[in-house]
Parts: C-alpha cells; sequence; structure tokens
C-alpha cells in the first residue's frame, strides 16, 4: 500500500470495524437478553439474523453496480444511516415482529457497509492497485470481534442492551457517517454515468461460477466454526474453559496471517494465498483428530490463519483475474451464494454436530478441500477480454 493510501485505508478500517462491531457481531451477545425481554425463544433471533444475511446477499449485485456506478462515498455513508436506523427500531422493540423487521433493515444496512462494498469502493478508486487497501482495511476490522464484544459487554452489564444498539446507532452516525463521507473521494461524472447506464453484460462463465463455489464452500465453514467452535472442541475432548481459550486465538491468527498476506504473500498471484488457506483447517481438523483435546490451540492457529486471508482473497481474486471493470457487481454475483451459505451454516452445523459430534469436523474439511479442487481449476492469468 502507498502513503497516498493510507488515509482511506484508515478511515475504511475504523468503519468496517464499526460496522461489524455494530451489526453482525451483535446476535452473540443480545440474543439472550433480547430474547429473554422479549419473551421469545433465541432462536427467534438467530432466525431474524439468519433473514438478514439472507437479505444482504441478494442485494449484494444492485449495491455492487451502484458502487461501480458512483463510487463507494454515497452508498458506504448511507450505510451508516440504515445500519443506525435498524439498530433503533431493535432498541425500540416490544414485539418479535418489529425485532424481525429491524434486522431486515439492519441486513440492508450490512448489504450496503461491509466487506463486498468496502473492497468495490476500493477497486472503484485504485483498480488494479487496490490489494494492498483491501489487505490494509481488513487488517483492520479483523479486530472487530475484539473491539466489539466487550465493548457491547460492556454496555449490557452498565445501560442493557436497549441502550446499548441506541449507543452503537450512535457511533454509526457520529463516527462512521462522517469518516466514510469526508475520507472517500467522489467520483467526477458519477451521476451523468449513473443516469446514462445500462445494466452490464457479465456472465456467468466457468470461473465465475468457480469462484461463486469457492466462496460458498468456504463461507460455510466460517459461518459454522464462528457459532459451533468451542462446541466442536468440547466433543473432541476439551473442557469449556480450554475450548474458549483456544477460540480466543482465532482473532490474533486471522491478524497475522493478514500482516503475511500483505508482505510475503503479496509478491504471488492471489490464487496461490487463496489455495494455501483452504488447505489450512483440514490440516488442523486432522491434528485434532489425532491429538484430541491437547491440539485445540492448533486447531484454532490453522484454522483462524486461513480464514483471514480468505476474507481478503473475497475481494482481491475476482479483481487480479476479471480486473476493475463491473468490478463491484461481479463481486456482488460471486458473494451471493456465500452470504447465503453464511445465513444457513450455523442452523445446518448445529443438526450435524447432534448427530455427529466432533466427526463433523470431515464435513468442513470436504468443503474447503473442494474449494481448493475449485480453485486447482482457475487459471492465474485470465483477464476480461
Amino acid at each position: 500500500m502507498s502513503q497516498r493510501q493510507l488515509p482511506i485505508i484508515l478511515a475504511l478500517g475504523t468503519t468496517q470495524t464499526l460496522a461489524w462491531a455494530s451489526s453482525y457481531y451483535l446476535p452473540a451477545l443480545l440474543a439472550d437478553p433480547m430474547a429473554h425481554d422479549l419473551g421469545i425463544s433465541t432462536n427467534w433471533i438467530f432466525g431474524a439474523f439468519s433473514a438478514s444475511l439472507v437479505i444482504s446477499a441478494m442485494l449484494g449485485p444492485r449495491i455492487g453496480r451502484q458502487i461501480d456506478l458512483v463510487g463507494g462515498r454515497q452508498v458506504l455513508s448511507a450505510s451508516n444511516l440504515t445500519i443506525a436506523a435498524g439498530l433503533v427500531l431493535l432498541g425500540l422493540s416490544q414485539s418479535a415482529a418489529l425485532m424481525a423487521f429491524a434486522w431486515l433493515v439492519l441486513g440492508i444496512g450490512m448489504a450496503m457497509g461491509l466487506y463486498d462494498a468496502a473492497f468495490a469502493a476500493l477497486g472503484r478508486i485504485y483498480g488494479t492497485e487496490a490489494r494492498g487497501s483491501i489487505t490494509g482495511i481488513t487488517l483492520m476490522a479483523g479486530f472487530a470481534s475484539t473491539v466489539g464484544w466487550p465493548l457491547t459487554a460492556w454496555g449490557l452489564a452498565h445501560i442493557g442492551w436497549r441502550d446499548t444498539c441506541f449507543a452503537w446507532a450512535a457511533a454509526n452516525v457520529l463516527i462512521g457517517l462522517p469518516l466514510n463521507f469526508v475520507m472517500l473521494p467522489s467520483i467526477k461524472g458519477a451521476k451523468q454515468a449513473a443516469a446514462a447506464a445500462e445494466k452490464p453484460h457479465v456472465p456467468l462463465d466457468r470461473t465465475m461460477i468457480l469462484l461463486a463455489f469457492v466462496f460458498a464452500a468456504v463461507w460455510t465453514v466460517t459461518g459454522a466454526m464462528a457459532v459451533h467452535f468451542p462446541r466442536i472442541l468440547e466433543a473432541t475432548g476439551a473442557s469449556h474453559v480450554e475450548a474458549i481459550a483456544a477460540g480466543a486465538l482465532i482473532g490474533p491468527a486471522q491478524v497475522v496471517a493478514r500482516i503475511l498476506e500483505a508482505s510475503v504473500l503479496s509478491r504471488f498471484h492471489p490464487l496461490w494465498s487463496t489455495r494455501l488457506a483452504c488447505l489450512t483447517h483440514p490440516i488442523g481438523a486432522a491434528v485434532v483428530a489425532i491429538f484430541g483435546a491437547p491440539a485445540a490451540s492448533a486447531f484454532a492457529l490453522l484454522h483462524g490463519s486461513g480464514n483471514g486471508i480468505l476474507t481478503i482473497a473475497r475481494g482481491t481474486l475476482p479483481l487480479s483475474i476479471f480486473g476493475p471493470k463491473d468490478f463491484g457487481y461481479r463481486l456482488g454475483i460471486i458473494g451471493a451464494p456465500a452470504r447465503m451459505a453464511q445465513a444457513i451454516a450455523p442452523l445446518a452445523f448445529g443438526l450435524l454436530i447432534d448427530v455427529m459430534g466432533a466427526k463433523v469436523l470431515m464435513v468442513s474439511s470436504a468443503l474447503s478441500l473442494s474449494a481448493l479442487a475449485a480453485l486447482v481449476l482457475i487459471r492465474a492469468d485470465r483477464r476480461p477480454d
């Protein structure tokens, strides 16, 4: 990344950390108190959250197309207002219906404001030189749960879940909105381009389909592990404390892997680092299958490192293969199955764990290896015609 990119990287890294902490990472801590207060099962909360991810997936291509036309400034700024509106509605909820509607609004905000939108904005600004800036913002936003969960927990303990939602809404308006609006550049002639634009022709060719499958497969694993990682480790014989301690290593492993991607691996085509990242989860699963609970930390480090690189690859790999033309729209199409899979994965793996226990790692490893097989079929030198 260059010096001229650094201010935008710092701004987007901050707003991405805020956006993830105040939306995607909320249910882990808010689900129980919300369900208790509303008199409903936590399954309703997670069901509404899954629906928000489906909404986000459906809107992805449209949001990406808008960023291709006018840049990320307007879209990402609007995402802060939309997320804030959803959080206010969530804090005001007195029924399951209003709670569900609030999560749908948050789903729209997530479509407009999380990684895919930020990656598209950087692609619109820097074109093929966006790889370093994409790595930079994921390096910062990798701490979203590290920052967000303690702040949300503090809010629950001192002001309650409703005021915690209001506080996160205020942060989006007072911090996220100014940073996105001021720091992201406006695109000259954007209004005229948007008025005259026609829907782009982006064929669903072999490479597009393979990439969509790759990210759907690995995001199924990511979504499942984000929810069930401690439970799976306990099934291998680890104690609850050991499982939580191992899980805490995933975040640092992601950050270290992203630093590696920004330095050593940046010399190579992102296809190679993506292939490597697909191997780390199966290797970790094999280690824990052989050595049991004592290898829990090693599994966490391997899984986390692979996940850290795969997050970057979601933006850098399509950009390197297809180039910056229609990048946001293409990213939305490729990412839609991944977001759908991410919504379904927690429930699906929860049911599988009830039946298979720790052997569910065979399923997650098979998904990772199938993604690797698909990546082998993709050529690194492909470019748009």
